[in-house]
């Protein structure tokens, strides 16, 4: 029984959930704590009482013990990356990276504690002195995703911290293990009672608790573009109105011009669209390819998935583990089934039997199909892409663009002007050229434009933007 962490305790809940393995449906990882409405209000509570002694903590303190917490996760990285794919169902490698991006992250943020800076300009008038100073935002709310549970946490609680806010973490009911474990790290790091708590539970009780609690000061979120917009709205709504930050969805192309590396052209789509069982929001859902070179890049493209092994997440040579949950290997199903009846041609998306009950799908590819379809429109979050046949650069910028996302962008492509031009004219808050839509950096900024994304930048120095308020002094003397 996995309990909340509330004011530096472990605390009891009247009701759990039970976390289970997509991998094997008959292994349960463990029950965990389903808070209520009492148990956000203990937390903020708490988080509201440590506030003002954290806020003015030692930044060298705050340094040691985010880099504690970095050195353990990264001594643990084997440990928790299985933790991490049991629950999640990405392959195990890709877990062990995960928990390693976690450490990285923290890591970096024991830095930024000390780089915190401010400025001092002179005023328009005689004898004035003007600094302009960060101060912490206050109590943060987070609510984060289950396909990345550990990194995810990670890059919001660590800046927040490290500016000398307090946290309530509500992570996703589907795999909450990961949290739970970084949480302990911290607070076992030496984290003063209150600054950082977890309440599990579900979103429509615990996350909406946060939006509407007066005690939290600020809100950043992961997960659909649905919720975010309720959030946004909720946020704004709020008596007093909130800050909020949101992380939503993709739908995000990668092109291909017939000047490509075929082979690059083929690993990027098919890491950016299928690995991690395409539970990504940077994954690579439309491909867009240039009559050249189209035929080959689909005939290629499909040799390689033929050679994927899909099954059980722990396993040695699994290359994709399985979709997370039943619900969601329903709505790839049904994505399915409306690309079909659109007019697209499927290649693959088979439900698979392996040695273990779990949520098995081959990879699913979509020719013949056109930027006007649900499956080229709406993110559909599994293994699942579609190559949209284009004449030219023009136009698959054009198509690239015709979207009402904007997280991130590939191109593969040998020319310069070409790789410049989609840099430039991309409409997305991340572009690639020659790699994969989804990898990405822990020292820059991460985020998107247009329904993709809303607020300040997560990741690197940006985060800051939002984990902190200015403040102007004037001082005159004597």
């Amino acid at each position: 029984m996995y309990q909340n962490f509330i004011g530096g305790r472990m605390t009891a809940a009247s009701d759990a959930v039970a976390n289970v393995n997509p991998s094997n449906t008959d292994d349960v990882i463990g029950e965990f704590a389903r808070g209520t409405a009492a148990d956000l209000d203990m937390a903020v509570s708490a988080a509201r009482a440590a506030a003002p002694g954290w806020a003015r903590s030692a930044v060298q303190d705050r340094h040691d013990i985010l880099a504690r917490a970095a050195t353990e996760l990264l001594a643990r990285r084997e440990e928790l990356g299985r933790i991490l794919s049991r629950e999640e169902g990405k392959t195990l490698g890709e877990g062990i990276g995960e928990a390693t991006r976690a450490a990285q992250v923290m890591d970096f943020f024991a830095g930024e504690c000390l780089r915190t800076g401010g400025e001092m300009m002179p005023s328009t008038r005689p004898g004035v002195g003007v600094e302009i100073s960060r101060e912490p935002l206050g109590v943060i709310g987070m609510i984060t995703p289950w396909n990345f549970p550990i990194a995810i946490p990670a890059w919001k609680i660590a800046p927040a911290l490290a500016w000398g806010n307090c946290v309530v973490l509500k992570p996703a009911e589907l795999a909450p293990h990961s949290a739970w474990m970084l949480v302990d790290i911290l607070n076992r790091a030496g984290l003063p009672e209150g600054v950082l708590n977890l309440v599990m539970g579900k979103g429509s009780v615990v996350g909406q608790g946060m939006v509407e609690h007066s005690g939290i000061d600020g809100i950043s979120f992961t997960g659909s573009v649905a919720t975010g917009r309720g959030i946004a709205a909720g946020c704004v709504a709020a008596q007093p109105m909130k800050k909020v930050q949101l992380e939503m969805g993709g739908k995000n192309p990668f092109v291909v011009l017939d000047d490509a590396d075929l082979e690059v052209a083929v690993n990027c789509a098919l890491n950016g669209a299928f690995f991690s069982t395409g539970q990504r929001c940077t994954a690579s859902s439309r491909l867009i390819v240039t009559e050249g070179i189209h035929d080959r890049f689909v005939a290629a493209l499909t040799e390689q998935m033929r050679g994927l092994k899909i099954g059980d997440a722990l396993a040695q040579n699994t290359d994709i583990g399985p979709v997370v949950d039943p619900g969601q290997l329903a709505q790839n199903r049904d994505y399915l089934e409306i690309g079909v009846r659109e007019g697209a041609r499927l290649m693959g998306g088979d439900l698979l039997k392996r040695n273990t009950p779990g949520h098995f799908m081959s990879p699913a590819l979509f020719t013949d199909v056109t930027n006007d379809m649900r499956i080229a429109r709406e993110e559909i979050f599994g293994p699942v892409a579609g190559v949209i046949r284009v004449r030219d650069y023009d136009e698959a910028l054009a198509v690239a663009n015709d979207t009402e996302f904007g997280l991130s962008a590939g191109i593969a492509t040998t020319s310069l002007r070409h790789a410049s031009d989609f840099k430039r004219n991309a409409e997305a808050g991340m572009v690639m050229v020659n790699l994969p839509t989804a990898g990405v950096d822990y020292h820059v900024p991460f985020g998107g434009r247009k329904a993709s994304s809303y607020g300040a930048r997560e990741q690197g120095a940006y985060a800051r933007e939002f984990y902190t308020t200015v403040k102007t002094a004037y001082t005159k003397a004597g």
